[in-house]
């Protein structure tokens, strides 16, 4: 292997290319996908002085492990992990540099779910509708790695390198708090079922995945019977299944949906929401609605 590639010799559970998302193409019913945790890659790529939207790696569980083609920048951060290179301890949250062959070992999340590495140059995959992450629900971008695949590295541009202002998140809390605004679907549950999302806690389904976090717990009682004529949805949406348990829309949500959204989600909690482990304690918060059909709890 050489020239400006990384191969995989370790996927993991699962490992995708990821940067920034698709935006803009929800009308054509192509989802956002991109980080799970954006604000880590914006982190990490400041750090290995790429733009802020370059695509990245990002592990899920028990991480990944890929050999270098060539000298470059890494950052491994997100989730907390062990990082080695060629068999020796690394520092993780900050830029290291690795020789042509060397050997980049990303261990398992020790908190959180999900860490991402960012190489100098970004990978270079081709885009697809202008973005390079891979999409688990509709399958455009990249295939998640497989043993022996080579990834394309970009060139290094020195000149968008600045400050990294801000340290790598820890982690997710012990406890979630999602803050929500009501609605639009709101009117479809009982008094009851709205003031049981406003006060109980409820814990992340293990079934939970890049497409939505899915919550165990209390269930929300409907008030208005039937079906629901399919409608859009947008990345942090609380769908209520008829289970009555909710699920929060996250990256590779679908753009549409039948079932009522009781709730959304602001999106500055959704990466936190994306390091949340199996287990993981969730309250919501509503914000009082108001204007026409507004009211918040009732």
């Amino acid at each position: 292997m050489t020239g400006r590639t990384v191969a995989v010799v370790r996927p993991g559970a699962l490992t995708t290319v990821q940067d920034l998302g698709r935006v803009g193409h929800a009308h054509l019913g192509v989802p956002r996908s991109g980080a799970l945790d954006a604000g880590a890659v914006r982190l990490l790529n400041r750090l290995v002085g790429n733009a802020e939207g370059a695509a990245v790696l990002e592990t899920t569980v028990d991480g990944c492990a890929v050999r270098s083609g060539c000298a470059v920048t890494v950052a491994v951060g997100g989730a907390p992990c062990p990082v080695r290179v060629d068999g020796r301890p690394a520092a993780w949250g900050t830029a290291v540099r690795l020789r042509p062959g060397s050997l980049l070992e990303v261990g398992a999340a020790v908190r959180g779910l999900r860490s991402y590495v960012a190489f100098g140059g970004g990978i270079a995959v081709e885009p697809v509708l202008g973005s390079r992450s891979t999409d688990l629900l509709s399958g455009l971008g990249p295939a998640p790695l497989s043993a022996g695949a080579e990834l394309p590295l970009g060139a290094v541009a020195p000149s968008v390198r600045g400050p990294v202002d801000a340290p790598p998140w820890p982690g997710p809390p012990e406890e979630l708090v999602l803050r929500v605004r009501l609605g639009p679907r709101d009117d479809w549950f009982t008094r009851e079922a709205l003031r049981t999302l406003a006060t109980r806690a409820y814990r992340v389904s293990p079934a939970s995945n890049r497409i939505g976090l899915r919550l165990d717990g209390p269930p929300l009682e409907r008030a208005v019977p039937g079906e629901l004529p399919s409608e859009g949805m947008v990345l942090g949406a609380v769908q209520v299944p008829p289970d009555g348990l909710p699920v929060v829309f996250l990256a590779d949500h679908p753009t549409t949906g039948g079932y009522p959204v009781v709730a959304v989600v602001r999106e500055g909690d959704l990466a936190a929401a994306a390091q949340a482990v199996p287990g993981t304690s969730v309250r919501f918060v509503p914000a009082t609605r108001r204007g026409p059909g507004g009211g918040g709890p009732r």
